[in-house]
């Protein structure tokens, strides 16, 4: 029932901030791998990430009820000048405080 609520306040366009985790352990941001970023030339430097604006590009709810938004910089650049979108469970962010409201 609390994630239906939830679900029905998020929409496509909506901008939020990345928040700061301890030993940049994002669990709900599914950010990729420092290998992944290094062989697409970008830094694997998470500093640059905290505190970024981002804006939601498309909102799927999965079969077991999770909804997974895929997000983009606010500013149109790339996380860690080598991806343009990440995916992140967007309840389980919410609540753990990975992702904050603008």
């Amino acid at each position: 029932m609390y994630s239906q609520n939830s679900n029905s306040d998020i929409k496509v366009g909506d901008v939020f901030v990345v928040g700061e985790v301890s030993n940049n352990n994002y669990k709900h941001i599914a950010f990729p791998r420092a290998n992944f970023i290094i062989k697409k030339g970008g830094l694997a430097n998470y500093k640059n990430v905290k505190g970024e604006k981002v804006q939601i590009k498309s909102i799927k709810e999965k079969n077991n009820g999770d909804v997974v938004a895929t997000i983009e910089l606010a500013s149109k650049k790339k996380f860690f000048n080598s991806h343009k979108y990440v995916k992140v469970n967007i309840n389980e962010a919410i609540l753990q405080k990975e992702l904050l409201r603008n």
